[in-house]
């Protein structure tokens, strides 16, 4: 079992209907800890991979983005999901199912700051259905930028984003694969990886 398993299995809490809530490590609270191990387990796995800049939406990708963004030396950008009276007029927009809040996001990327010579490493904390990593590699797309990896803390490998994504042919680094959790038992397995 590695780091980030061991903490889920410590401290996350699983909720009815395939919810599982790591809000005082990941997504609520930050353990900078945790945090700064994720980012250097992504590093160590895309080794080898070009990267210029990391790419993530908003909110809870941003903690993880930002530490591998500072190991890599590469600058981080994040989709937004809501209008500011600041954003520049001129965008890259996609839309996203959040399987969480069950509503369409429109996320969007301001166009000044993907260029087609970028290659991007996307990363986020969840992937469930894949909805928001498909937003991001649209506007990367739309950017003419390449999409050199997927970088995920926690991927629902009981649901299809995973799988989806590598049939695609992207390659999708996930530290913690959950194949099976049952909220009434508490209880989580993981998929074993070969890395």
């Amino acid at each position: 079992m590695n780091f980030l398993e061991e903490k889920i299995q410590s401290d996350g809490v699983i909720k009815q209907g395939n919810i599982l809530k790591v809000d005082n490590f990941l997504n609520h609270q930050i353990d900078i800890d945790i945090i700064r191990q994720i980012a250097f387990e992504l590093k160590r796995r895309f080794k080898g991979i070009e990267v210029n800049k990391i790419l993530t939406i908003e909110a809870s990708g941003i903690a993880i983005a930002t530490m591998l963004g500072s190991i890599y030396d590469v600058p981080v950008v994040f989709a937004k999901k809501a209008e500011t009276a600041n954003s520049t007029d001129s965008k890259y927009m996609s839309q996203a199912f959040s399987f969480t809040r069950k509503n369409i996001n429109q996320v969007f990327v301001s166009k000044p700051y993907l260029h087609p010579t970028d290659k991007i490493l996307i990363v986020d904390d969840f992937l469930a259905e894949g909805e928001a990593i498909h937003a991001l590699i649209d506007i990367v797309l739309q950017a003419g930028a390449e999409v050199t990896g997927i970088g995920v803390a926690i991927e629902k490998g009981q649901q299809k984003g995973g799988s989806q994504l590598r049939e695609e042919g992207y390659r999708l680094e996930s530290i913690a694969i959950i194949e099976e959790m049952d909220w009434q038992t508490q209880s989580i397995s993981f998929r074993h990886q070969h890395i």
